[in-house]
């Protein structure tokens, strides 16, 4: 049984804005306008009406960056605040410090930084990367890096990838609400991410798995953590998951499965957010459908066979009050940061926010009807 307090006391619940050149990312609408400036602001802007804390602004070479979105998208609205996907090498330390660190002044201190190891198109930036144990080695001393710069000034620091001599950044950070800095979150499955995770991110994501799997690697990272002798506060735990939510169990079912029907029509065309190398945890998902095409009471596995990727992978299905039990399930296990989408994406912020997010926030809320498929 969990002790925690309810989850509009513990929980943040932030959404996912497109970052893409092509319309129709998932299955979102395909507009020729996709990706101004306008209308990613209107994403953000119903984010802030609809009780949403933030977006994940997801990054790639051939996408537009995701800090110039992420810093018109803060200067167009009040409380919204971007997750703001980076890559080691794409970055060097002290810019990242200093571009977040002013962002975060000129934004009231809205900051997240999610920073992202996997595999790129390396060459077309001029990076370039070793094997597995080298690329998180040296995600490990960005972050170690970073977290100095915004801690400490006149600092020195000679590692292995990276140095600086005698570096402030400025402007300073601001502490708020207890928080040091901007929040480090981080994702990896492999046994090298989870070293990096355990002693460096202040939170480490996870993909829609089921709960058995996810509470597995929340006992190792815990573990872990105290067998590397971590230094920072507690790990904290999110899920990045779609959720696809409608008015009745049957109706979201129906839909989801109308959904993966079009999916294989196209071979995914658009749910792959142009992986062209596939993790270790992107695996982990792939081979979930395996097991069945419905896990738990309503992860949705078939997204996966027929062409979602990442985030799309598994689906949680369902009225709102299936959804917010499952959701409730993961919280219990200790996950407190939650990052959701579906498609449209500007539909559903509403929808979701409307209909989910009370759930969420209420411990008395109905209990589910479940059975569907």
């Amino acid at each position: 049984q969990s002790n925690r307090s309810p989850m509009t006391d513990a929980c943040e619940f932030l959404w996912y804005i497109p970052n893409d050149v092509k319309p129709g990312h998932r299955g979102d609408s395909a507009t020729g306008d996709h990706n101004s400036l306008d209308a990613l602001a209107s994403h953000a802007l119903a984010l802030e009406r609809f009780g949403w804390k933030g977006a994940l602004i997801g990054t790639g070479w051939g996408r537009p960056d995701a800090f110039t979105v992420a810093a018109s998208l803060a200067a167009r609205t009040r409380t919204f605040e971007p997750l703001i996907a980076i890559r080691p090498g794409y970055w060097r330390p002290a810019n990242l410090a200093s571009a977040a660190a002013t962002l975060d002044h000129l934004s009231g201190g809205r900051v997240r930084i999610n920073i992202v190891s996997g595999q790129d198109d390396l060459a077309a930036y001029g990076d370039a990367e070793g094997d597995q144990a080298q690329r998180y080695a040296r995600t490990r001393e960005f972050m170690q890096l970073v977290r100095k710069l915004w801690t400490q000034e006149k600092v020195s620091f000679r590692g292995t990838y990276f140095s600086v001599s005698n570096a402030t950044v400025q402007p300073r950070l601001q502490p708020r609400d207890g928080r040091a800095h901007p929040k480090l979150y981080f994702g990896g499955a492999s046994e090298a991410a989870e070293r990096v995770a355990a002693t460096e991110a202040d939170v480490q994501l996870f993909w829609g798995e089921p709960l058995a799997e996810i509470a597995q690697r929340i006992a190792r990272l815990r573990s872990l953590s105290d067998e590397l002798g971590r230094e920072l506060a507690p790990l904290e735990f999110g899920l990045r998951i779609t959720t696809l939510v409608r008015d009745t169990t049957e109706q979201a079912w129906a839909d989801a499965k109308a959904k993966v029907a079009a999916m294989a029509g196209n071979n995914g065309a658009g749910w792959h957010d142009h992986q062209n190398f596939v993790a270790i945890g992107q695996r982990r998902l792939l081979a979930l459908a395996d097991r069945g095409e419905v896990l738990d009471d309503n992860l949705y596995t078939a997204p996966g066979k027929v062409g979602g990727g990442g985030a799309g992978t598994t689906w949680l299905v369902g009225s709102a009050a299936d959804v917010a039990s499952s959701l409730k399930k993961y919280r219990d296990l200790g996950i407190t940061q939650f990052i959701l989408s579906d498609t449209p994406y500007l539909t559903e912020i509403e929808r979701q926010g409307l209909n989910l997010l009370p759930l969420l926030r209420d411990e008395r809320a109905a209990a589910p009807a479940l059975p569907a498929p």
